[in-house]
């Protein structure tokens, strides 16, 4: 039956999630194609840009120069009230397009195919004497239908495989979770010390955050992330006013030859799906849910989750069993790997549930350098605020604390 099949694995969508689990599937000596339903890969950015070098040699990555925009230095959060602290880790600002394709290219350098402007529409089960033997998938493009035994779903936050796939005839595989509107611009002449700003200003970003994001030749990402996904950019806009990024100009990135200098996209909040994997099915990346709850990162965590699916993959179909139970290791082995989504999600909403005041008065109780807090220097911020705010404690300000250490690049926060 083995000549029936057009493919070993077939990867939904080619950003670095998408790109990675086709390279780390090609390289395994599976048959692997990537269908990106876009144009060009790596248009249009979605994120701020960044990785740090925690996830670079976590994830083996030797980054080509061209795809570097700036070295930074680290993460600088900056409170209501002007305090600011940081959290000294080292890694780079990407120009992402630049990235996305070089590791789409890599793959296809290993035997994968690539096939743009390519939208998955359908998927039907395939079954041999009552047992699952993979997928056909079909859509728009002159590809399809491609069947194959394993599919990664790597489609970013629209997570269209779960939509197709219904285990009970009726209901999508899973429900989609709460997401938040991100949106930047491109500015000029921006002056930077190289460390990552975060603004948690609720009174812009509504159980959010802006940032900063350095680039090379005076170039920064300045944007947000919002609950209030209609204000988005009229909120961004009075910020950007309000500030001193006033007087400086926005222009379009590189990779936008026109139209509104604004770029963003939704990221998904609610933690990973329930389900991760099924039936010749495993869901990476923003797809599964996964972004660090804090910050929103999700490079970091797409890439990773990719090289587990890759590895599960390449099992099962040398075992010739790709069920969901010959599936299970991968969601075993990011749930093994991932931080502690449920404890992060509880301190982030903790955070937003205190008042500008008492999010300041948090900040200020924080070392000036985040970084060299261990269980002393906890133990001294928690003595700092039971001192100073002692019913703090009733608003479970230590969750909401912890989740500032989630966000570090060892946690995958970047």
């Amino acid at each position: 039956m083995a000549e029936e099949w057009d493919v070993d694995v077939l990867v939904v969508g080619a950003g670095p999630g998408g790109g990675n689990a086709a390279l780390q599937c090609a390289r395994k000596g599976l048959r692997t194609m990537i269908i990106e339903d876009h144009d060009e890969i790596g248009t249009p950015v979605h994120c701020g840009e960044c990785i740090s070098d925690e996830a670079i040699a976590n994830l083996k990555l030797d980054l080509p120069e061209e795809v570097i925009s700036k070295r930074v230095n680290g993460i600088r959060v900056i409170f209501p009230d002007g305090t600011s602290k940081q959290l000294t880790e080292t890694g780079y600002v990407l120009e992402k397009h630049l990235f996305e394709q070089w590791i789409a290219d890599s793959a296809v350098k290993e035997g994968a195919k690539l096939a743009l402007k390519h939208k998955l529409t359908s998927m039907e089960r395939l079954e041999n004497n009552g047992t699952f033997v993979g997928w056909k998938c079909d859509g728009k493009g002159e590809m399809f239908p491609i069947r194959s035994k394993i599919v990664i779903d790597a489609s970013g936050v629209a997570a269209v495989c779960s939509k197709f796939v219904k285990p009970d005839g009726s209901k999508p595989l899973n429900e989609k979770g709460k997401v938040v509107a991100g949106m930047q611009y491109e500015m000029a002449e921006v002056p930077t010390d190289d460390y990552l700003d975060f603004y948690i200003w609720p009174k812009y970003a509504e159980k959010g955050y802006l940032w900063m994001i350095p680039k090379c030749d005076g170039r920064a990402n300045v944007g947000l992330v919002t609950e209030d996904r209609p204000r988005a950019k009229k909120a961004l806009d009075q910020f950007i006013e309000d500030t001193h990024f006033s007087d400086l100009s926005q222009q379009l990135p590189p990779w936008k030859t026109k139209g509104n200098p604004a770029f963003g996209g939704t990221i998904p909040i609610s933690g990973p799906f329930e389900n991760t994997h099924y039936d010749g099915l495993m869901l990476i990346g923003d797809a599964a849910g996964f972004t660090s709850p804090l910050f929103e990162g999700g490079s970091h965590l797409a890439l990773k989750s990719a090289v587990f699916a890759a590895e599960t993959a390449a099992t099962a179909i040398s075992n010739g069993d790709v069920a969901a139970k010959s599936l299970e290791d991968y969601t075993l082995l990011w749930k093994a790997e991932f931080p502690p989504y449920e404890k992060i999600l509880r301190g982030k909403n903790a955070l937003f549930e205190l008042s500008d005041g008492e999010m300041s008065l948090m900040g200020s109780c924080f070392p000036d350098e985040m970084g060299d807090m261990g269980i002393t220097g906890k133990a001294m911020v928690g003595l700092r605020l039971l001192f100073r705010r002692p019913g703090l404690y009733l608003k479970n300000i230590v969750p909401a604390m912890l989740a500032f250490g989630y966000s570090r690049a060892k946690y995958y926060g970047w």
